[in-house]
């Protein structure tokens, strides 16, 4: 029985593979279930078996996506020197040209749950928090008050997300990247600041 569910679970991880790789590329707009699946050489049935409806595959794409990326920021500040060295690290791996598909996937559901779209709800709830805690948590790592972390993840939150879309928007590279060091600068005088007052 474990096996068989073991199966199970790597054939809906293979499916959601598969379907978040085609929607990058096309986006999901309007497709169906059926077109979906003939895209990526499956059944609908099997789709709406492993994820019940076109929402709960969008929901689980979008859960996936998300973690990947919180997954990636704890193992870059496990190697990075500072906060500088972390934000500027973070910076250029969201902002790879290679995963612009899936960033544009993930602001196109952002879009749609701006919106009120009830199968968005779970994620307009959880799509800050779900970041700003782990963030605020590695800023207290590196000394800053829980007040003060609180902030400041809610912040680079904020900022991050807002070069990104004007990165996907504009194609600015440069520009957008030089915004990001400015950032990453500031969070310098942030350490600065507070080192200044523990003295």
């Amino acid at each position: 029985m474990a096996k068989g569910a073991a199966m199970s679970g790597t054939a809906k991880e293979a499916l959601l593979e598969r379907c978040i790789e085609h929607l990058q590329d096309v986006g999901f707009s309007d497709l169906s279930m059926r077109e979906l699946a003939a895209a990526i050489g499956t059944s609908h049935r099997m789709l709406h078996y492993h994820f019940g409806s076109r929402d709960g595959l969008l929901v689980e794409i979008v859960n996936l996506m998300e973690a990947r990326q919180r997954a990636a920021l704890a193992a870059l500040e496990a190697d990075a020197g500072d906060l500088t060295d972390l934000s500027r690290a973070f910076w250029k791996r969201v902002s790879d040209p290679a995963l612009a598909p899936a960033e544009r996937l993930f602001f196109e559901i952002y879009a749609h749950a701006l919106n009120g779209r009830p199968w968005a709800a779970a994620f307009r709830e959880s799509v800050v928090r779900a970041w700003t805690d782990p963030i605020a948590d590695m800023l207290t790592k590196h000394g800053l008050p829980s007040q003060e972390a609180g902030r400041l993840a809610r912040l680079s939150l904020a900022v991050g997300r807002g070069l990104l879309l004007d990165l996907l928007a504009t194609g600015d590279q440069a520009a957008v990247d030089d915004a990001a060091d400015l950032f990453a600068e500031l969070i310098t005088r942030v350490e600065g600041t507070r080192d200044n007052h523990e003295r």
